[in-house]
This record gives C-alpha cells, structure tokens and sequence, in this order.
C-alpha cells in the first residue's frame, strides 16, 4: 500500500498523510467473526484511570483473529480488510469445507492467494508452520511464546521476527528492536512480515483526527499543580524537578522488568543491541 498526501485545501489537511486503503475492502466486514467492544476510557473495574490519555473515539466492532492457526490445510484468501483495532491489515480466509476466519495479512499477501498452516510447508508469506520446521534466516510473524498458546510476538504493523539459529527443543529469533531470544522449536509462526509497513510515516494533521482514534490529549507533568504530578508547581519553569511519572517512577532509562521467570529466554537485551 502506498501513502495519500493530501493537498492543503484546509487547515486540517494540511501535512496529512494517510496509508492508501483502495486495494481493501470497503463493505463492511463478516458478521460472524465480530462481536461488540465496550469502551472502558482506560479504566479499571473501581473507574480508576489506570492508562492515561485514552477515551472517546469511534464507535467499533472487534474483529475475531485466529491467532492459533490450528486448522491445518489450504485455504484461499477471500478478501483483505481494515481492522480499527489494530494497525495491521487482516485477511479473510475460507478453508475448503467453508468455514472462514481472519488472519493477519502479511505483506505480498492479495486476494486468491492461498494460505496452508501445516507441519511442513512452502515458505510463503501466510503460510504458518513450527519454527523447528523452518530454515534458519526465515522472516516470520506472529511467533506463538507457548507451543498451542497463539501468536505473541510481531503482530503491528511492519513488524517481523528473524529465525536466527536452532539450538535443541530452542529456536533462536532476532526481533525488530534488536532483541535476540529463545523460544520452544514446537512454537507455530507465520511467513513473511506483517502488512502495513507504511503505518510509521502517518500524519494525522489535526488533533481531531487523533480524538477519532480514541486518542485525549496529554499535558505536561511542568504544566500541572504539585498535588497532581510530581513535577507539578513551582513559578513559571521549574527545572529543578527530576524527569518522573505521575507516579513517581524515573522516566529516563529506569528499567521496571522484573520477570525471572522469562529473563532466562533473553539472550540479547534490546538495550544492549541499541547501544552498539
């Protein structure tokens, strides 16, 4: 997909850039396959703002993705479509016995391809197999973290995940952020890179457009009173404040990762691949 520059008619089109959606699907999308999605405007059951600057938004129907890919055969890609809840473009699919799911589109992907999850297979963009059953240097998506768990790593937009090197039941993979990494060989993935890729040079143009989105707007912790940010008060420019969150946790650099558990699957820290 390419981009849409628009010209300056307006003070809202002026810089706007948008991914051009001709080649998508412009109907609406398959009844069976959304259900409804209550906006919660980032809060939690007590109605506590646990994440801040979400709310509003347009109204939108969550579209229901198979992750897992466990139907194993071909099945023929019926249409592309947009998906408001995410910035990736989803794939209608339709196996021989009719039924019909969504996927995530990767790139290359049209409508009429056709798609097989299996245990050995081509290496096609859509095609989903083991990691055991990949050659080494294969760009892939939606790596699953559990083997039967579904895919958790490398689903937005023009993401992918590198299969670097097999190590016993491990395979190694390389992620976008320089992270390298172990996970179980049995662990399903997708070929190919996600679609979209384009999605990193939009420009809203207005702060309207990111109401729409579900986007409130954010003000600076400088800006607010001292008893409602840490960085708060002072007259005019305080700079004497150190850089922190609304809750008080350091802003810059502070490391707040603290799962043992999976610390031992990492191999190379993103952070350490940023600094070489």
């Amino acid at each position: 997909m390419a981009l849409k520059h628009y010209k300056p008619n307006t003070p809202g089109t002026r810089g706007l850039t948008l991914v051009d959606h001709s080649e998508l699907h412009r109907g609406a999308p398959e009844k069976a396959l959304t259900v409804g999605l209550k906006s919660h405007g980032g809060r939690n059951n007590f109605g506590h703002v646990t994440v801040m600057h979400q709310g509003g938004g347009h109204k939108r129907k969550y579209r229901l993705i198979d992750f897992k890919r466990k139907k194993q055969g071909a099945a023929k890609v019926v249409r592309l479509e947009y998906d408001p809840n995410r910035t990736a473009f989803i794939a209608l699919i339709e196996y021989a016995d009719g039924i019909r799911s969504y996927i995530l589109a990767p790139r290359d992907l049209h409508a009429g391809d056709v798609v097989i999850s299996g245990e050995r297979e081509d290496i096609k963009p859509g095609n989903a197999m083991p990691l055991k059953n990949m050659p080494i240097g294969t760009i892939v998506h939606n790596v699953e973290l559990k083997p039967g768990a579904g895919g958790q790593l490398a689903r937005s937009a023009g993401c992918y995940a590198q299969l670097m090197g097999k190590d016993g039941v491990y395979a190694q993979i390389k992620m976008n952020s320089g992270e390298l990494r172990k996970v179980h060989s049995d662990c399903l993935a997708t070929v190919g890179s996600v679609s979209n890729p384009d999605q990193r040079n939009v420009n809203l143009g207005k702060a309207g457009r990111a109401r729409w989105l579900g986007v409130r707007p954010s003000v600076r912790g400088m800006a607010m009173n001292p008893n409602d940010h840490p960085m708060g008060g002072g007259n005019g420019h305080s700079k004497g404040h150190e850089p922190v969150s609304r809750t008080g946790i350091p802003a810059k650099g502070y490391r707040t990762r603290t799962n043992k558990r999976t610390a031992k699957m990492i191999i190379r820290s993103r952070h350490l691949a940023k600094k070489k």
